[in-house]
């Protein structure tokens, strides 16, 4: 190929990318995180940082603590502040409750907004904070455990958001007094057949501080032998103060066709235990829709052929004459009598 015809295409090529490059339009760069923190402020003796908030006190009390807010981007970030109520959802995880009624997806007992130790959280008028580029601000805020307020713990969280990001700061406030570790276990079932099959069961807490409950499965059959599922899980759950969970584990080693016990153990720190028990037929129910298939087919096979026998039966003659004694010879036909109106 001649030189200047290759020469012509490579021109073409370039202008025809250099014009889609121009056309396009300027795509932002979008980064994994929000380009802000929000943390417990270390204290002058902490040499490690601080993973959550730890307060402590009676009713009554006033507690205080920092949050520190750090913007590692070239432009000023505004990030407003609030209190939340932390609770469970019902598969178990933590979850806080969203600013206003209706903003978010309540929780399982209907409530939305702060009612509890998310509501003693004040910032005061630095509800509303502007950290400058590349700076790091440090925000007091006040807890205050209302008089008469019952003991135990009472989970919360500080959350700061901006732009339609969250960033949510764990309290693990304890309220000094008498404590309380019970939990119980109810609705224990199994649900799924064969490698899908999982042990379900409700654990609530019926004490006053958080527990992080560990269980331990054992199942027997009527007929065959069977394989406990493994031990616990991975990682434990926390359940709050008054929750109530729906939790399942996996059950691989369940059997296709046999009638279970399953007994459920929960062991708690503190000394919280409950037992519960419960009992299940596994049955591989495609068998049985076969089974109950082939019981109609042959039912339906034999009403036709009795329904055949039936129809193929001779139909029965005359009666036969009763037994009495021969006939003599012939006999006198009897006088016609004709009744009439008149007496003779």
């Amino acid at each position: 190929m001649p030189v200047h015809h290759t020469l012509r295409r490579a021109a073409v090529v370039l202008l025809l990318a250099a014009a889609t490059l121009y056309a396009a339009p300027a795509r932002p760069a979008v980064a994994d995180e929000p380009g802000w923190t929000a943390e417990p402020a270390a204290g002058a003796a902490a040499t490690t940082a601080r993973p959550y908030f730890y307060l402590a006190g009676a009713p009554g009390t006033v507690l205080e603590d920092r949050l520190a807010l750090a913007n590692t981007t070239d432009r000023e970030r505004t990030i407003t502040l609030r209190g939340a109520d932390a609770y469970n959802t019902a598969d178990g995880a933590l979850a806080v409750r969203p600013a206003t009624p209706g903003a978010g997806a309540a929780d399982a007992e209907g409530a939305t907004e702060a009612t509890g130790a998310g509501s003693w959280i004040s910032f005061g008028a630095a509800t509303t904070v502007k950290v400058p580029p590349r700076t790091r601000a440090v925000v007091p805020f006040t807890l205050t455990v209302p008089p008469g307020s019952p003991p135990g713990d009472h989970p919360a969280a500080v959350i700061a958001s901006e732009g339609g990001h969250d960033v949510g700061v764990r309290i693990h406030l304890r309220v000094g007094g008498p404590t309380l570790a019970a939990l119980t276990v109810e609705d224990v079932a199994v649900r799924g057949r064969g490698a899908a099959a999982v042990i379900a069961y409700t654990l609530v807490n019926r004490g006053n501080v958080a527990l992080t409950p560990e269980p331990r499965i054992h199942t027997e059959a009527l007929v065959g032998e069977v394989s406990d599922p493994p031990r616990g899980r991975t990682p434990p759950i926390e359940l709050l103060p008054g929750r109530r969970v729906e939790l399942t584990e996996p059950w691989p080693g369940a059997p296709a066709l046999d009638r279970v016990r399953v007994t459920l153990t929960v062991t708690a720190p503190g000394g919280a235990r409950a037992t519960a028990t419960g009992a299940h037929w596994l049955v591989p129910w495609g068998w049985v829709g076969l089974l109950g298939g082939g019981l109609l087919g042959l039912g339906a096979t034999t009403a036709a052929a009795l329904y055949l026998v039936r129809g193929r039966r001779p139909e029965p003659g005359p009666a036969p004459a009763p037994d009495g004694p021969p006939a003599a010879g012939p006999t006198t036909p009897a006088p016609h009598h004709e009744l009439t109106g008149a007496a003779r």
